[in-house]
């Protein structure tokens, strides 16, 4: 396509050669301008119009600023129902949550009224309004000064059973010979030696040589000696001025200061000391006064039995000769 341009005398002309893509390239240069001076004109008579007040641009930009209120909060409304309906999940499960701490109160130690700081609610649905953004506020900070409180109780809660599990573990209830049987038992009996009555401290064990002697709780050896009466003797504290005593050990496997835990292997049953034969002498003393293991043991015994989901309970110590 070819363009002359002459001026007014006709004196000078130019021509202008434009080939398919030069017009199509000017082609979209014009109609790009021609969109954006639309665009920036529509632009400012729309912004004047809207700020002046024209009447019909007026009514224009109030229908679509309408328009866009209600789309606006039609979506807030359904998000606020959306939330509103997880918060009520979420208290009945705090509820619930508050039910099983009230039944863990009790083996912890703390009082059930502190638990029941929220009511319970329900009846039938009369009816119903969605729920405001400030009240669904005020709700969820109820619900997080509940939930604060409720963490605190399980912690306190946590706390007990955590001490209450630890004291547990420091009585000693576990058998220190699995394979014994009971020879002689606590109190007064025919001393082997004298032929005299004489107070045993404590419980003997008949086992072969070597059989293993566990800790009967967990605790410190505060003891590991040659005893001229126990022989190679091993002492562990449990806290609380309970010490249990294992005596006429073969072999020591612990010394003074090691942390026991229950059922470790302390010391071998042997026949060292004041003794006519192979066994184990084990002795629970509390604030120094001797005291009858059998007693503890037997509690270890219950204990199983009530964990236990069988109805067999576990044998009774054998009774055989004193040592």
């Amino acid at each position: 396509m070819h363009f002359i341009i002459t001026d007014a005398w006709l004196a000078k002309s130019r021509a202008i050669h434009l080939s398919g893509t030069r017009l199509v390239l000017s082609f979209l240069l014009l109609s790009l301008g021609l969109m954006v001076s639309a665009a920036g004109l529509y632009h400012w008579v729309f912004l004047k119009g809207a700020r002046e007040g024209w009447p019909v641009i007026g009514a224009l930009v109030r229908l679509v600023v309408k328009d866009e209120f209600e789309q606006r909060d039609r979506f807030m409304r359904e998000n606020l129902d959306a939330m509103a309906r997880k918060l009520g999940q979420m208290q009945a499960k705090l509820v619930q949550l508050e039910a099983l701490g009230e039944r863990v109160s009790g083996l912890a130690g703390v009082n059930p009224a502190e638990i029941k700081a929220m009511p319970g609610r329900g009846g039938s649905l009369v009816s119903g309004r969605s729920l405001t953004l400030d009240e669904l506020q005020a709700t969820l900070a109820d619900l997080d000064r509940l939930t604060e409180q409720r963490t605190d109780l399980m912690t306190v809660m946590e706390s007990r059973l955590f001490d209450q599990k630890i004291r547990k573990m420091m009585v000693p209830t576990q058998q220190p010979v699995q394979s014994g049987h009971l020879g002689s038992a606590f109190g007064w009996r025919i001393d082997p030696f004298t032929g005299r009555s004489a107070l045993h401290t404590g419980l003997d064990f008949q086992a072969d040589t070597g059989t293993s002697i566990l800790a009967a709780a967990g605790g410190v050896v505060v003891a590991q000696e040659l005893h001229p009466q126990y022989g190679n003797m091993v002492e562990i504290d449990h806290g609380n001025d309970l010490i249990t005593r294992y005596a006429h050990a073969a072999r020591v496997w612990v010394k003074k200061g090691d942390l026991i835990k229950r059922g470790q292997k302390v010391a071998d049953v042997g026949t060292t000391g004041r003794s006519t034969g192979p066994h184990l002498h084990f002795e629970v003393l509390v604030q120094g006064v001797p005291q009858d293991p059998q007693k503890f043991l037997a509690a270890g015994n219950n204990l199983a039995v009530a964990r236990s989901s069988g109805p067999v309970a576990p044998p009774p110590l054998q009774l055989a000769g004193r040592r």
